[in-house]
C-alpha cells in the first residue's frame, strides 16, 4: 500500500516520469479510494467538479488531490479501536519521601543544583526511600540525558525509581536503561555492555572489595585502555582503598595509556602509606618549607626544576614544549606535587593542624597551595583539610584566581554535609566574592537536602 512518502517521491521525480501512486485515504469507502485499483482511481477522478473536466486525467492534479485528502485524513481523528489494559506496576513497599524532600528533588530536576542529583539519589537509595510517581518521568529523562558525564546517575535513578521506574521503562524505549541498570547476575559481566559491566563491578565492590579486585586483576590483560580506566574509576568511587589494592595500582603506573596511568597515580596518592605517597612526600618537603621571620612564620616554595622520568611515572605529565614560560611550567609542577602529597606530610613536618597551616602567608604561591591542597583533600577524603580550606576562603584570604574558585566549588560539594549547618559556618562578609557566596549556598543546600531525607514520612 502506498504512503505519504510515495506521494512525496512522485512529486520530486515528476509525474511525467513516474506514475502517480494510488494512496489509501483513511475514511473513504473502498470503492471510492484511489488505492482500490484502476476502478477506484477512475471513480476518484470522475468525482471532480464538472468545471475540472479538462484536468481530470492530469496526473499532477490527481497527485495534488490525493495529497490534500491525505493531509486532511492525517490531521483528523479516528474511531477508537480495542485496547488492552496495561499491566499494573509491581507494588513498591518502601516509605515515601517527605514532602520537603520531594519538593527539593523537583527543584533539582528543574535546574537548581542539578550536579547534586547523584548525591541526593545515593542518599535516598541508602535510606530505602521511594520517589513520588509524578517525579519519575522527569528523573528518568534527566538520567537519560546527562548520564554520560555521570555514570552512576542511571544506576541510582533506576534504584530510586524501583518497580514503578521499570514499569515506565516498558512504555518508553528512551528509558530502557532502567532494565539494563537493574542488578544482574554473573552474565552481566561476561555478556553485558560497558554500562552493565560497570554496574556489576560497582555492586560487587560494594559487597566484597577483595573479590572485585581479583576480578579486575584477572581481566586486566584482556581489557582495552577504556575498560581499564573504567576499572580504576570504579575503585575511586569507593569503598576506601586498602593496602591490598596497591600492587594492582602500582603496576598500572606502567600502563601504556595516559589516562590509566593518571587514574592509578590519583588513587595511589589517596592511599595511606603507599610507596607513591612516600615518594611524593619527599618531593613535597623539598619543594615547600616553613621558615620563621620577624613578622611570623612563612611558607617558602622551591618548585621542581623539571619533570623527570620518575615524576612522569608517578602521574605528573610534562607541560607543553612551546608557548609557556619556564616559571609557568615550574608553577604547574609545584601544584601537581602538592596535590599528590599525603596531607599528613605537612601536619607532621610543621607540627601544626590544617587550619593553622592554610592560614600561614605564602606570598604569590598562595593560590597554587590552595588549589593543590584542595585537590589533595578531595582525593584523600580528609574532612579536616576540607573544612580548613573552606573556612580560610570564607573568613581569611578570599580566592582570587579562577582555579581557586573552581577548587572552592569542588570543596563545597565534598564537605561533610553537617559543615553546612547553621552552627558549622562563620561569615562571609556581606561583600564577599561571588564564588565564596556561591560555595556557601551549596553548603547550605546540601545540609538541608540531606536533612529532609531523614524526615520520616510514611504516607502513600
Amino acid at each position: 500500500m502506498s504512503t505519504w512518502q510515495d506521494l512525496v517521491t512522485a512529486s520530486l521525480i515528476g509525474t511525467e516520469r513516474a506514475a502517480v501512486p494510488p494512496v489509501r485515504i483513511p475514511g473513504l469507502p473502498a470503492a471510492d479510494n484511489p488505492a482500490a485499483g484502476d476502478q477506484g482511481t477512475a471513480k476518484f477522478a470522475s468525482n471532480q467538479a464538472p468545471d475540472q473536466a479538462s484536468v481530470r486525467l492530469d496526473p499532477a492534479g490527481v497527485l495534488l488531490d490525493q495529497a490534500a485528502l491525505l493531509t486532511a485524513a492525517r490531521r483528523a481523528g479516528r474511531p477508537a479501536g480495542h485496547a488492552k489494559p496495561l499491566p499494573a506496576a509491581e507494588p513498591d513497599r518502601r516509605p515515601l519521601l517527605s514532602p520537603a524532600a520531594a519538593d527539593r528533588l523537583a527543584w533539582m530536576l528543574r535546574g537548581e543544583h542539578p550536579d547534586l542529583l547523584t548525591e541526593w539519589l545515593a542518599a535516598a537509595v541508602e535510606r530505602g526511600l521511594r520517589v513520588p510517581a509524578q517525579l519519575l518521568p522527569g528523573l528518568l529523562d534527566r538520567a537519560r540525558r546527562i548520564s554520560p558525564a555521570d555514570p552512576e546517575l542511571r544506576r541510582l535513578a533506576a534504584a530510586a525509581g524501583g518497580p514503578r521506574a521499570r514499569w515506565l521503562a516498558g512504555l518508553n524505549a528512551d528509558w530502557r536503561f532502567v532494565a539494563a541498570d537493574t542488578p544482574a547476575g554473573d552474565d552481566a559481566w561476561r555478556l553485558g555492555d560497558t554500562g552493565q559491566r560497570r554496574a556489576y563491578l560497582t555492586a560487587l565492590r560494594a559487597a566484597d572489595p577483595g573479590v572485585a579486585r581479583d576480578l579486575i586483576t584477572a581481566s586486566w590483560e584482556a581489557a582495552g585502555g577504556a575498560e581499564r580506566t573504567m576499572f580504576l574509576s570504579v575503585l575511586a568511587a569507593g569503598p576506601a582503598l586498602g593496602a591490598a589494592d596497591e600492587p594492582l595500582l602500582e603496576a598500572a603506573l606502567g600502563d601504556r595509556a595516559d589516562e590509566v596511568r593518571s587514574w592509578a597515580a590519583y588513587l595511589l596518592a589517596s592511599l595511606p602509606g603507599s610507596v607513591l605517597g612516600r615518594r611524593m612526600a619527599g618531593r613535597g618537603l623539598r619543594g615547600l618549607r616553613l621558615e620563621a621571620g620577624p613578622r611570623g612564620p612563612r611558607l617558602i616554595a622551591s618548585p621542581p626544576a623539571e619533570c623527570d622520568a620518575s615524576m612522569r611515572r608517578d602521574g605528573i605529565a610534562p607541560g607543553p614544549a612551546a608557548g609557556r614560560s619556564q616559571l609557568a611550567d615550574r608553577t604547574r609542577l609545584m601544584l601537581e606535587v602538592v596535590a599528590r602529597t599525603p596531607l599528613r606530610t605537612w601536619t607532621d613536618a610543621f607540627a601544626l593542624g590544617p587550619a593553622a597551616i592554610v592560614a600561614i602567608p605564602s606570598g604569590d604561591w598562595a593560590p597554587v597551595l590552595f588549589v593543590g591542597w584542595s585537590r589533595a583533600a578531595i582525593a584523600q577524603r580528609n574532612q579536616d583539610w576540607v573544612a580548613a580550606l573552606i573556612s580560610q576562603a570564607l573568613t581569611g584570604r578570599p580566592p582570587a584566581m579562577p582555579a581557586e574558585n573552581g577548587a572552592l566549588n569542588q570543596l563545597a560539594r565534598r564537605a561533610d554535609p553537617a559543615f553546612g549547618g547553621p552552627d558549622g559556618l562563620a561569615g562571609p562578609d556581606p561583600g564577599a566574592p561571588l564564588a565564596v557566596q556561591a560555595a556557601l549556598r551549596v553548603l547550605r543546600f546540601r545540609y538541608e537536602m540531606l536533612k529532609e531525607l531523614d524526615v520520616d514520612d510514611s504516607r502513600g
